[in-house]
């Protein structure tokens, strides 16, 4: 990536595709994928009677993770690079109701710069979702986020699944883009780097693996305690499909939440979302 750092990478890469991603937030494909991250998440949340946890979002984007625990009573401190992506959240976070919209705080700033903006081993959930993909490599911000995990927290990411990355393009018919993508996979491995893929907010993007990515998770001192796969059956749909009605969107969701859990199907989620815990203080 030449001199250019993580931050300005990040930042340079998603801004392109910030207006086509605001206008599609209430689409199915966008509605299922925080649908399931809100399960997987409140399934690792910890468990406390000490008050409400201590929650850090990094790339916190519009805020649909940090504003919903914020709703639940839960302490947020959300960081985003993006201003656009700023005015959004606070246009967001202006509908909470009582004292919720006291307990969030936005700030400026990114993955890179954690140490300037917040407290070492300060926080019982730490999140980063979407965002690794923007960033040349991952192990940097795997650091940064461990080091604001307080012992026994949990720390969320969620990453392009590199391993399923000519799966959409197949299940759409679409030959042509399934095969350049499995030429880039083998390029990719043969070169010893990561994939790359043209997103579908027009953005050049870098895959994770799986694999890889929780042995580095697990290289910072975070224990895995699972990972899913995200959007399987309903990736074939066109980015503008709306969302269906209540009752078929809940059936979507459950289907997609057991595919994403279970073996092998869970493999060929478009994005990984990985659930690990910092060691606990009796861990040491």
């Amino acid at each position: 990536m030449g001199d250019e750092s993580s931050a300005d990478h990040a930042g340079a890469g998603f801004a392109a595709g910030l207006a086509p991603w605001l206008e599609r937030l209430d689409n199915l494909r966008n509605v299922v994928r925080q649908q399931l991250v809100s399960r997987q998440l409140d399934a690792h949340l910890p468990r406390t009677t000490d008050g409400p946890l201590r929650v850090l979002d990094v790339g916190a984007g519009q805020g649909t993770q940090a504003l919903r625990l914020a709703r639940a009573g839960h302490t947020v401190t959300a960081v985003e690079p993006s201003p656009g992506m700023r005015e959004a959240f606070l246009r967001a976070a202006a509908a909470l109701e009582g004292d919720a919209r006291q307990r969030v705080t936005l700030l400026d700033g990114d993955v890179t710069a954690l140490s300037h903006l917040t407290s070492p081993a300060a926080y019982d959930v730490v999140m980063c979702h979407g965002v690794l993909m923007y960033l040349p490599e991952s192990g940097p911000a795997m650091s940064q986020l461990a080091r604001c995990a307080a012992p026994g927290a949990l720390v969320s990411v969620v990453a392009r699944n590199s391993d399923a990355l000519a799966w959409r393009p197949s299940i759409r018919h679409d030959w042509t883009a399934a095969l350049h993508l499995l030429d880039e996979q083998e390029r990719a491995l043969a070169e010893g780097r990561d994939a790359f893929y043209l997103n579908e907010i027009g953005v050049r993007a870098r895959a994770d693996r799986p694999d890889e990515l929780m042995a580095t998770v697990e290289r910072e001192g975070l224990l895995v305690e699972q990972w899913y796969g995200i959007r399987l059956a309903s990736d074939d749909v066109g980015v503008d499909a709306p969302a269906p009605p209540p009752d078929e969107l809940a059936r979507i969701v459950d289907l997609e939440e057991r595919l994403g859990r279970t073996d092998p199907y869970r493999r060929m989620g478009t994005l990984v979302h990985i659930a690990a815990r910092a060691p606990s203080a009796g861990d040491f």
